[in-house]
This record gives C-alpha cells, structure tokens and sequence, in this order.
C-alpha cells in the first residue's frame, strides 16, 4: 500500500543582507497567481523562517500530490512564478554547487535530509 502521508520538504538559502527588506516586502505581498500555483502543485503548510544572524532562509512545507516532478514542471512552466522567482533570486545566494537560478534542473534552494521527526 502507497504512503499516504504527505512528503515532508525542508530547504536552506542564503539571503543577500543588502535584501533583506525587499525580501521580507515583497512575501508580505505575495502575488496571487504566485500563491495559487503553489496550491495547484500540491503543496501545503509552506513557511520560510529566517535567521538574520547567519542570513539563513529555511524552508518547510508539505506536498501531499503524486507527482512530484510533474508538479514542478507545472511550477516552472508559470510564467508569473518565473518572473517571482526572477525577483527573489536576486536577493539570494544559492547553496546548490554550479546552480543558475530557480529554474535551473539542479536546484537553487538546498533540500534537507529529515534526520529525526516526531508528531
């Protein structure tokens, strides 16, 4: 029988100081078409915490779809999250050896290894 729980997704980026209001501006004011596709591609429970110390962007969110990939095909496809993701990764500095941007097969935000959890 498949896992019916949904896959649990942690992420790590670093955020440009000099970005640091434009950033948190621009997610008080999140696009819609933005907010929508990440509804529409399964995903739910998503937060990004900071640490200003370190300059530390982290992730969660859960994805309860069953296709993962096709789902962010589907992401990347949008031309307003391109464009949104366009705008942010300017403000960030990937963790991802060798990645170009979001849009970049490789990655631009670093996934986590969930090594303990408990509910």
């Amino acid at each position: 029988m498949a896992n019916s729980q949904p896959r649990r997704i942690a992420q790590i980026i670093h955020l440009k100081r000099d970005s640091l209001q434009a950033y948190k501006d621009c997610h008080d004011a999140v696009w819609p078409a933005v907010l929508r596709q990440i509804k529409d591609c399964n995903i739910s429970d998503y937060s990004i915490f900071l640490d200003e110390a370190s300059m530390t962007l982290f992730a969660t969110m859960k994805y309860n779809g069953k296709d993962f990939d096709g789902d962010m095909e589907k992401m990347k496809a949008n031309t307003e999250v391109q464009r949104w993701w366009k705008m942010t990764d300017g403000m960030q500095e990937t963790l991802v050896k060798g990645s170009s941007g979001s849009m970049d097969p490789r990655g631009w935000w670093k996934e986590l290894e969930e090594v303990f959890r408990v509910d």
